[in-house]
C-alpha cells in the first residue's frame, strides 16, 4: 500500500476520531498531536510487516 487517507472528525468526549478509508482503522484522542502519535501506533499494529505499511499517510479533517 503506497497511501492511506485518514478521515479526522472533532469528537464532543475524545476530542478527534480518525478513521482509515479502506483498511479498518479507527483510533482517538484529545489533541491533534496525540492523534498523529495513535495513528502511528495503529498503523504498526495493523501492518505486522515494515514493507506493508503505507508510504504516505494522509489525514482529512472534517468540521462544521
Amino acid at each position: 500500500m503506497s497511501e492511506l487517507i485518514f478521515v479526522v472528525e472533532p469528537d464532543e468526549v475524545s476530542g478527534f476520531v480518525a478513521r482509515a478509508l479502506g483498511p479498518s482503522i479507527v483510533t482517538e484522542a484529545e489533541t491533534e498531536t496525540e492523534l498523529r502519535a495513535n495513528i502511528r501506533e495503529a498503523i504498526e499494529a495493523h501492518f505486522d510487516e515494515p514493507a506493508e505499511r503505507p508510504r504516505v499517510v494522509r489525514l482529512h479533517f472534517v468540521r462544521d
